[in-house]
C-alpha cells in the first residue's frame, strides 16, 4: 500500500508525493495539501498516475494557484505550485 509523504522542506515549501495512488486520490490529497499551507508557498506534488494531471491541473486552475513547472521523469508527473 503506498504512503502519501506530505513533508516542509523550508519556511515556504513543501513536497506531496502521492505515487502508488489512482484517481480521486491524487486531486483530493494535493487540494488538502494546499489548505494546510500560506498564500505565496510553493507546493511540490510527485505523482504516477498520469489521468490524474488533468484533473489536478484543472483544480489549481480553478483555485487561482499558479503552476510553476511541469516537468514528467521516468513516469512520475511533477508539478511546482505557487499557492494564489
Amino acid at each position: 500500500m503506498a504512503d502519501v509523504k506530505f513533508d516542509k522542506i523550508s519556511d515556504t515549501e513543501y513536497n506531496l508525493d502521492v505515487c502508488g495512488f489512482v484517481c480521486p486520490h491524487p486531486q483530493l490529497y494535493t487540494k488538502k495539501s494546499l489548505e494546510k499551507i500560506n498564500e505565496g508557498d510553493i507546493l511540490n506534488v510527485t505523482f504516477d498516475n498520469p489521468s490524474s494531471k488533468e484533473t489536478i491541473v484543472q483544480m489549481i486552475d480553478s483555485a487561482g494557484h499558479d503552476i510553476l513547472d511541469d516537468s514528467t521523469e521516468g513516469g512520475k508527473i511533477k508539478l511546482r505550485i505557487e499557492k494564489g
